[in-house]
């Protein structure tokens, strides 16, 4: 079983929102009124009526209350329009109690009944005073929320290093988690600026094709280690992982003294398994193997050999009391 949702996004997030279509049927792209847990807002609908698993559903679904009418989407349009003055009063505001925080964005809910503004601060900021000299200027209630760099991009956007806009607020619904050793795997510059996004963190987009380097890594010889090829035995010196290509060098000198290298198909050549590794299979074999009847009969021999002689040393020890008592 699942319940029937309506997708909903909102201007400030490219996130779909589940809301209960309470028995009216919806569109992608319609202009929708729903009920939030910061009141009333205006979206837009994502995808219409859908069956999902109730399992990917948490909580209780809020309402669709109703298809916005030319009234709302002028209200609405308003409220956008307005952003741009509330910024510019609240970065003079901040400026004149001179505190250390950096205002990125605002949004009116839907009936004007709460003015959200977004900053970013390294530390935490006494801005009591502010929000009520906002309150008394915009007439509603203020509710200022701190946000980090990376929201801050995903919500307002920015230009990639690629030239294009950054993917989190381009398309991306969550975050994704990356790492340095992605940037290892893909054979990147490990220089911070190289791989780092707007927000100053690692690019979302090392997560994008690590899976297919992590794949393809599995079929390449380590550098350093021995492989046969077409031409012979040779050293591994590089690797192109997207290539799925190994470059080797050869002992064979050419003229001039310079030792040839050459670029193989990871399909083309078989690795050669070193010394060390063979030697400690013989081992673990050796350990294995079965007992055989001549080594049973001698550890049995050895055995009975330990007993008699400590049998032996036990009546030694007996006879030497006797002749000392008949001493005394």
């Amino acid at each position: 079983m699942g319940k029937v949702v309506v997708g909903v996004v909102f201007d400030s997030n490219p996130k779909v929102y589940y809301f209960n279509p309470a028995d009216m049927e919806f569109k992608p792209s319609d202009k929708v009124i729903v009920e939030t847990s910061r009141g009333l807002e205006c979206g837009t609908v994502s995808f219409g009526n859908k069956v999902m698993p109730e399992d990917s559903i948490h909580g209780e679904l809020k309402p669709v209350l109703r298809l916005a009418t030319e009234e709302d989407v002028k209200k609405h349009e308003e409220n956008l329009a307005d952003k741009s003055k509330v910024l510019k009063s609240t970065v003079e505001r901040v400026r004149e109690h001179k505190l250390d925080m950096k205002v990125v964005g605002a949004e009116y809910t839907f009936d004007r009944s709460k003015l959200i503004i977004y900053f970013t601060a390294e530390a935490r900021v006494d801005f009591r005073e502010l929000v009520k000299v906002l309150a008394s200027e915009f007439k509603t209630r203020i509710e200022l929320r701190q946000i980090y760099e990376r929201d801050s991009v995903k919500m307002y956007g920015a230009l990639a290093p690629c030239g294009m806009e950054c993917c989190c607020a381009r398309f991306l619904k969550d975050y994704e988690k990356t790492s340095i050793k992605m940037a290892k795997n893909q054979d990147l510059s490990l220089n911070p600026t190289a791989i780092s996004g707007f927000c100053g963190k690692l690019m979302c987009c090392l997560k994008f094709e690590n899976d297919h380097y992590e794949k393809v890594a599995l079929k390449l010889p380590k550098v350093g280690s021995f492989v046969n090829t077409p031409m012979g035995r040779g050293k591994v010196v590089g690797t192109a992982t997207l290539k799925e290509r190994v470059k080797v060098r050869f002992y064979q000198e050419d003229e001039d003294g310079s030792s040839k290298e050459h670029e193989f198909d990871v399909d083309e050549i078989t690795q050669v398994r070193e010394q060390s590794d063979t030697v400690k299979e013989k081992k673990e074999n050796k350990v294995l193997e079965e007992p055989r009847d001549n080594d049973i009969n001698k550890s049995e021999k050895n055995n009975q050999n330990f007993k008699n002689m400590k049998k032996g040393d036990r009546k030694g020890k007996k006879k030497g009391k006797a002749q000392n008592q008949k001493k005394k």
